[in-house]
């Protein structure tokens, strides 16, 4: 599928090409999404960009409950663009990490999740989905994390809806740097 903007091959700000050159190391090319949105916008909307993935560091939340958080939401948003970075990046840190990613459509009942990861992604699908939480949802998650990591949720699902919805709206799709499973059939709410 074509973006709906075509991809800037040669960008004219120094920072931008600054930008593509550390992309095309990391990646072993420049990610459409660095092409079609990062070229075109300024330098601090980028800035900011890199900021909320760097404050993941702040986070209480395990490293590896937030992967499968921020997985599930691009995953419930059917951003490919975001699965395929977010699956290239489990994979950097552990072959386990992208097992689980793989097995995400099944968290439910995959032996591969704990039964507080499992109420952490109820809250982030229903969250994504439902754009609203129901308390029972809600009691669970309170049952297995604290105040802060159910904050250190919400501004997971709230930064990653911010990236899926910026590729998506763009048209930008995956850029193969990693197999993804095809995603199955949408639901339009979720049960417990």
């Amino acid at each position: 599928m074509a973006t709906y903007l075509p991809p800037i091959e040669k960008p004219r700000s120094l920072m931008i090409k600054v930008v593509y050159l550390v992309t095309r190391r990391m990646f072993g090319k420049v990610p459409t999404g660095t092409q079609v949105f990062t070229a075109r916008m300024p330098t601090k909307f980028m800035s900011f960009y890199n900021k909320s993935y760097r404050l993941d560091k702040k986070l209480r939340l395990a490293h590896r409950t937030a992967l499968l958080i921020r997985q599930q939401v691009a995953r419930s948003n059917g951003c490919s663009a975001c699965m395929d970075t977010g699956r290239w990046f489990a994979l950097r840190k552990s072959e386990d990490n992208a097992v689980r990613i793989d097995a995400l459509p099944e968290y439910r009942t995959s032996p591969q999740f704990t039964d507080a990861e499992r109420v952490a992604l109820d809250y982030a699908t229903e969250l994504t989905v439902n754009k609203n939480v129901s308390p029972d949802t809600f009691a669970r998650l309170a049952d297995h994390y604290s105040e802060r990591e159910i904050c250190d949720m919400v501004w997971l699902i709230a930064s990653e809806h911010l990236a899926n919805l910026s590729n998506i709206g763009l048209g930008i799709g995956s850029d193969g740097l990693c197999e993804l499973k095809p995603p199955r059939a949408k639901k339009t709410s979720i049960t417990g």
